[in-house]
């Protein structure tokens, strides 16, 4: 009885507050949810019912909710585009090497700073941190890939990119987290220095190795400037170059950037640009949205992995 009449004075002294897994708080958290829900996935689902519609009905641009009619002519053109699946193959030549090499230099520069008798340690750090807030600028760039030959050459996009000074700071953090403890116990057991990075601190570095992943596979996948400088004939071009064609410098005909069959295809389908444009949206768009749920649960399986403490 004095625990119910305790409950009820603090009721009364507090009538407008919102308790923690009321109705009020669970009401307002599910509508701020769903409004942030809307406002992130609208856009791309507005792309996605106006490219599925007819050609007529596309073509008002008066698609709002649901497809009017269903085709899927848009994507039934792109397909047949050469252009294209020449740019997704050189993304893929331009992503997967660029990845690789960005978390075996950031382990292989991170790891060597965590011993703390290392010599130098202090000034290599130092020289690290230098980069980060003065950079040459991109002529300075330019001239150092044409002097050593890589203008117009595929490595271009990856030498550059497969390496990062923030990378190499974090995964250093997070090598600072991992007890020394289980470094001396593994030299104990008679490991060398290489056998305790491949046996005790790769296995646990799993979050921000997969961290640095994504960031770097998405970077890639984004990027387009690099290519638009340093790759002037379209044969090495990625897939976000080849976009930025389409959508930005193509604003009244596709004819110009698609190769002749996938014009004459679109012809004779009665499409719009606009909606072949956003076909190409969500085409392009859609090998991230598949690959990025497995490393949200690498993510998840990375921090548990993680997690020790002393």
């Amino acid at each position: 009885m004095a625990t119910t009449a305790t409950k009820r004075t603090l009721r009364k002294r507090n009538p407008n507050k919102i308790r923690e897994n009321g109705r009020v708080s669970t009401i307002v958290m599910y509508a701020i949810a769903i409004l942030v829900l809307f406002i992130t996935l609208y856009p791309m689902y507005y792309v996605l019912i106006l490219s599925l519609s007819e050609p007529s009905a596309a073509a008002t641009m008066k698609v709002y909710t649901v497809p009017k009619g269903f085709s899927l002519a848009a994507y039934e053109t792109l397909v047949t585009d050469s252009e294209m699946w020449r740019a997704y193959f050189n993304t893929f030549l331009y992503v997967v090497p660029t990845t690789l090499l960005m978390l075996l230099t950031c382990v292989l520069a991170a790891y060597p700073l965590t011993y703390k008798n290392l010599r130098g340690r202090k000034y290599i750090n130092m020289f690290l941190l230098i980069p980060m807030y003065f950079s040459g600028g991109m002529i300075p760039s330019f001239l150092l890939i044409t002097k050593l030959g890589l203008y117009d050459n595929p490595w271009s996009q990856i030498l550059p990119a497969c390496y990062s000074i923030w990378n190499i700071i974090l995964v250093k953090s997070f090598f600072g987290t991992i007890p020394e403890t289980l470094r001396e116990a593994a030299k104990i057991d008679g490991a060398n220095v290489y056998q305790v990075l491949l046996k005790v601190y790769l296995p646990l570095s799993a979050p921000i190795l997969a961290v640095i992943a994504v960031y770097t596979i998405v970077g890639m996948w984004n990027s387009w400037f690099n290519a638009l400088v340093y790759l002037p004939h379209t044969d090495w071009q990625p897939l976000q170059l080849y976009l930025r064609r389409v959508l930005v410098e193509s604003t009244e005909t596709l004819t110009t950037t698609l190769d002749p069959d996938t014009a004459r295809e679109m012809a004779l389908r009665n499409l719009s640009n606009a909606q072949l444009k956003y076909a190409m949206i969500i085409f392009t768009t859609l090998p991230m949205l598949v690959v990025y749920p497995f490393f949200q649960k690498y993510f998840v399986k990375g921090v548990m992995l993680g997690s020790l403490k002393e």
